[in-house]
């Protein structure tokens, strides 16, 4: 196996076993643990329009989590290609949100697929850029939070 094989092989489960701890990360509301694991500029587009910083992205997560019980995200089918120090990778999520307090019983679950832009950070695959592309869902928006201001739902 030559050097390049194997460095795009580390790369590619690096990139992995970031994908997961993201998704760990949001369903522990591990907001420190999250931050770490993105780049310092980095953007997403979670459905509700651009955001810019690491600030930003958890302040949303956060108006949707905080008031929601228990979730579980879970990825699939994921692809990742490396080119260099920047990466791509594309994974199915699924994810569950169980109501609390007066919705209790309730249940919010969407499917969508994960496409990111990666790159590497002082030796460390960071999250450059995330756009969530939601393909449905079912159930009922209550169990979230409230969300952004400018949020519909």
């Amino acid at each position: 196996m030559s050097e390049a094989t194997l460095a795009t092989l580390l790369a590619e489960r690096a990139i992995y076993r970031n994908l997961v701890a993201i998704a760990r990360a949001m369903d522990n509301r591990d907001w420190e643990a999250l931050g770490a694991l993105c780049a310092p500029e980095v953007t997403a587009d979670l459905g509700t329009g651009e955001l810019r910083g690491v600030e930003e992205i958890i302040t949303l997560l956060r108006s949707f989590l905080d008031a929601c019980g228990p979730t579980q995200h879970l990825l699939g089918n994921v692809l990742i290609e490396v080119q260099g120090e920047r990466a791509s990778s594309r994974a199915y999520v699924s994810d569950m949100h169980l109501g609390s307090g007066v919705h209790e019983g309730q249940t919010f679950r969407t499917l969508g697929d994960y496409h990111d832009e990666w790159r590497l950070v002082a030796g460390c695959w960071r999250l450059q850029h995330r756009c969530k592309h939601n393909r449905g869902h079912v159930g009922s928006y209550a169990v979230l939070g409230p969300g952004p201001d400018h949020w519909r739902g």
